[in-house]
């Protein structure tokens, strides 16, 4: 198995659009390789993309629990829970990435995680 190989067929399927290609190309790799950040964290945005939200999280839990200063970690692990109605669970992380690195789209997840939060303690 050339792993460096499957990881560039990996990053050609998800950047062609094929996040489901990717993650079946991934997963191998990431056993093989467990400490490898950047396999990870594509295989986490594969599962993401592709609407596998439990395995998206468990791979980013893992990035951040390795690097807790990983800010793009907690952004998507933020919007992994976002996407899966935990608004709770991903305002932490969204606050913390954007706290850690000023970009708009953390500015802007945090904004539109705290409003669904009003609407429903609002109802």
């Amino acid at each position: 198995m050339d792993l460096l190989e499957d990881y560039r067929r990996a990053t050609f399927f998800f950047e062609s659009g094929d996040p489901l290609g990717a993650a079946r190309l991934l997963e191998p790799i990431v056993e093989a390789e467990p400490h490898n950040t950047a396999v990870r964290q594509l295989l986490a945005r594969a599962y993401f993309n592709s609407a596998q939200l439990n395995g998206a999280e468990a791979q980013l839990r893992v990035l951040v629990e390795h690097d807790p200063s990983d800010h793009y970690a907690h952004h998507v692990l933020g919007r992994t829970l976002e996407r899966a109605g935990r608004f709770r669970e991903a305002l932490p992380h969204l606050r913390l990435a954007a706290a850690m690195k000023t970009q708009t789209d953390y500015q802007e997840a945090v904004r539109r995680v705290e409003t669904w939060l009003g609407k429903s303690t609002a109802a």
